[in-house]
């Protein structure tokens, strides 16, 4: 998979050097010369291109080969220019799948198709949507917003008078659009079929839609 990162701050960094290790073949864009020229000195992280150039001007973001990326992802420090490299990535180079880092949550709200991002992840909202689920029962938390918030991952942690405790999966009767992804149990994986039965205190995924988001509090959690 080729990818392309733009910004090379900490995050960007670390991304590229996860993705190198895994065999992808990784480019990061950054308009910092000297952020650059450091990075190269110092070969890492290794197997990564380098290219400086401001990912906001078409000229130069191509630059990068972005017309030939798989995935953009766009995680600069600045919710604007993460915004215009997204736009640039998708109308401009027709990249299939782009990323983009929101950095104040009061912008994840434009972070959507319109500006060309496939999937958004706010770290604020991110961090706090964990510290819910690690303290609530019998409640709904939102982990993860896909295609501009048309798909949704979900938590819930089953308490004792959950209607679903006790039921096997195909008979919870879960909307078309909501599908139960993993189940964990007791620091567990639990990949779920129709035939898993849920318990009380499991900590169940689900990806729905927006709209069936009512349903599936009302069979899970009552």
């Amino acid at each position: 998979m080729k990818v392309v990162i733009a910004g090379a701050g900490s995050v960007g960094t670390f991304i590229a050097a996860d993705l190198a290790r895994a065999g992808h073949d990784v480019t990061v864009v950054e308009v910092d010369g000297d952020r650059v020229a450091e990075a190269l000195a110092a070969g890492e992280p290794t197997g990564v291109r380098w290219v400086t150039a401001d990912a906001c001007e078409v000229s130069e973001f191509a630059r990068a080969d972005v017309d030939k990326a798989d995935v953009v992802a766009a995680v600069t420090g600045d919710d604007e220019d993460n915004l215009v490299i997204s736009l640039l990535a998708k109308q401009e180079f027709g990249v299939p799948r782009v990323v983009a880092r929101v950095n104040n949550p009061k912008n994840e709200w434009m972070f959507n198709e319109m500006w060309g991002v496939d999937v958004s992840v706010s770290t604020p909202h991110l961090l706090s949507a964990l510290v819910e689920e690690a303290v609530s029962v019998g409640t709904l938390v939102r982990l993860l917003s896909f295609e501009g918030g048309r798909a949704r991952l979900y938590e819930a942690t089953l308490a004792e008078t959950s209607p679903s405790v006790s039921k096997e999966i195909v008979d919870l009767g879960l909307p078309r659009n909501a599908t139960v992804v993993a189940v964990l149990r007791e620091g567990h994986v639990i990949v779920p079929r129709g035939d898993t039965l849920l318990h009380a205190a499991d900590e169940v995924l689900v990806l729905t839609t927006p709209d069936a988001e009512d349903e599936v509090i009302r069979v899970l959690l009552g």
